[in-house]
């Protein structure tokens, strides 16, 4: 895998972990009993779709944190 799609994939995977921060943010119509297990959840499946590891998505986090992004 080159560069570009390294970073095409990344930028994927920041577009979906930011949407599913913000509808953690902003509950949706359904009814959330657990929104802490519903993300993880969520997070897992993003995980898998775009093929990432817990240490991948702990430094798109780590980064993500050092720029600002998220608090």
């Amino acid at each position: 895998m080159d560069e570009r799609e390294k970073l095409r994939k990344f930028r994927e995977l920041d577009d979906a972990f930011a949407k599913a921060l913000k509808e953690i943010e902003t509950p949706s119509k359904e009814p959330a009993n657990h929104p802490q297990q519903n993300f993880e959840q969520r997070l897992r499946v993003l995980m898998g779709d775009f093929k990432q590891s817990d240490a991948d998505v702990n430094e798109l986090l780590k980064t993500l944190l050092e720029l600002g992004r998220i608090a």
